[in-house]
């Protein structure tokens, strides 16, 4: 039941009044179940106070200062008419710039100048001996990070380690007592609903509290592979970046890293790398000075419905093998391009952002289960998880490699509004392919077919369709009669582009 506001005046005002407040004691009187939605309507205002909270933590929570000397260019100072009263004036104020033909501190006339860039963020303290957590792009490329505590006490601080992927950064510095420390606290128990406070340096400000909700969870803004963001309506501004966002028990639920704004001010929308993702990674950073994640070793993208159907799977989930790295971990231990990862070391994987996450937190030479679909049916494989780190490195040293094989010539044909050609040394100098690329060339796409509609273009190639190898046109023919005369709806293309990125692409077979 709602009640509207209203608003009586006049003479008849009295009356009237006493009229609707005899009819609204009876209605009250009548309706016993106004009791529950009186105890709720009192809940929504939440705690009477944050006062006690507040004093609890505040003096954990540190601003961050962090220098950076830059080079910055000098530019010539413009053309402006000579012999006027305000010759001096100019000369004085472009000089001030550095636009003039002056020498700068680096003794070069019009030469670069060094100046000092700053900025302010937040900062927690997790050990009472110095252990400073904030985000990584507050102090990232600092020449010199200070960190300034509540009772105005100012400490040079060293950085013990810093990941860009999770944005969090590990400091440490060397007070002469005990510091006021907070803990971490559990990030997977928060509900949406739950009050949350965040304590920060807004805008430099200083110390500065505000309080709200967890307005959602799982968040992924495309920050990093990582992304699983608490969000939260309690205002987080500039300045507020690294700063904690606590629950009511007075523990660390999340670091306040991002926020949506049109504005560049809090709009309501901010967000919190929640603690269960950070805790390994500051673990890590404290005790090796880096990251040390697990790696699988394999290219994976979502599974949608299509794909889900092609591949028999009932309904989307896992995430589908794209590629196998072929010094990666998941290659020795037999997993296959058009496998689906449905469970990991004994978690679920519900879609592809899922599986990075787990394996990332698995330790590095751990033994784990991966369970595939494969063929319809599911599969338990063994591997020892590699590292994440060391994966990445042989990925660059690779990068640009090419290998060697003899061209192969095939006849021109058409399907599913694509043109496929001969995959010959002509073909693979006009589309810029490696020597030994295999599959079958795409030479053209019908603007309005679905395979442009997916992004496949000339030059890309068809290597499996419906995890079956493909080489010539011919097999392309013969593997979509095969799918129509089976009454699939689909066929579920393996395609690789000319820097050969590879992927599955669903396409329509009406």
């Amino acid at each position: 039941m709602g009640l509207d506001p209203v608003i009586v005046t006049g003479p008849r005002a009295a009356p009237r009044l006493r009229r609707f407040a005899l009819a609204l004691l009876v209605g009250l009187a009548a309706m016993p179940t106004l009791a529950p939605v009186t105890s709720l309507s009192a809940f929504a205002k939440g705690p009477d106070s944050l006062a006690d909270l507040a004093a609890a933590v505040s003096d954990a929570v540190v601003n961050i200062s962090a220098s950076q000397t830059v080079d910055e260019k000098r530019s010539a100072a413009p053309n402006l008419p000579q012999g006027t009263p305000f010759d001096d004036l100019f000369e004085e104020f472009f000089r001030r710039r550095g636009q003039g033909p002056q020498s700068g501190p680096q003794g070069g006339e019009g030469g670069p100048r060094q100046r000092r860039a700053n900025s302010l963020g937040s900062g927690f303290v997790i050990d009472a001996e110095g252990i400073v957590i904030t985000n990584n792009h507050v102090i990232a490329d600092a020449n010199e990070v200070t960190v300034i505590f509540t009772d105005g006490q100012r400490l040079k601080a060293e950085v013990l380690g810093k990941d860009a992927k999770v944005d969090i950064a590990v400091l440490r510095v060397k007070p002469e007592k005990p510091l006021k420390a907070v803990k971490f606290g559990d990030s997977e128990s928060m509900r949406v609903g739950d009050w949350v406070m965040a304590v920060g340096n807004p805008f430099g400000l200083g110390g500065t509290v505000t309080a709200g909700i967890v307005s959602a969870r799982n968040r992924n803004i495309d920050s990093g592979p990582y992304d699983n963001y608490i969000q939260t309506d309690a205002s987080i501004n500039k300045g507020n970046s690294g700063g904690p966002l606590f629950n009511m028990a007075g523990e660390v639920i999340g670091v306040n890293t991002a926020i949506l704004s049109p504005s560049g001010g809090s709009v309501g929308i901010g967000f919190a790398t929640p603690s269960a993702t950070l805790m390994p990674v500051i673990e890590q950073l404290q005790k090796f000075g880096e990251t040390r994640r697990g790696w699988l070793g394999v290219r994976i993208q979502n599974v949608d419905e299509t794909i889900a159907e092609s591949l028999g799977l009932g309904k989307p989930r896992g995430a589908l093998v794209a590629g196998v790295d072929d010094k990666g971990p998941g290659k020795p231990a037999g997993i296959k391009a058009g496998d689906v990862i449905v469970k990991f070391d004994g978690k679920d994987v519900k879609d592809s952002r899922e599986l990075p996450k787990i394996v990332a937190a698995t330790p590095v030479g751990r033994e784990v289960t991966v369970v595939v679909v494969r063929g319809g049916k599911e599969q338990d494989l063994k591997v020892t998880l590699g590292r994440l780190e060391d994966g990445e490195k042989q990925a660059s040293l690779d990068a640009g490699k090419g290998d060697k094989g003899s061209p192969k010539a095939s006849a021109v044909q058409k399907a599913l509004g694509m043109e496929f050609g001969a995959l010959n040394a002509e073909a693979r100098k006009k589309f810029n392919l490696r020597d030994g690329s295999e599959g079958v060339l795409v030479t053209g796409v019908d603007a309005d077919s679905p395979a442009a509609e997916k992004r496949i273009s000339a030059g890309d190639r068809i290597l499996e369709i419906n995890q079956d190898p493909v080489s010539k046109p011919e097999d392309v023919a013969r593997k979509l009669k095969e799918l129509k005369d089976q009454g699939r709806k689909s066929a579920l293309l393996f395609v690789a582009s000319p820097q050969d990125d590879k992927r599955f692409v669903p396409l329509p077979l009406n």
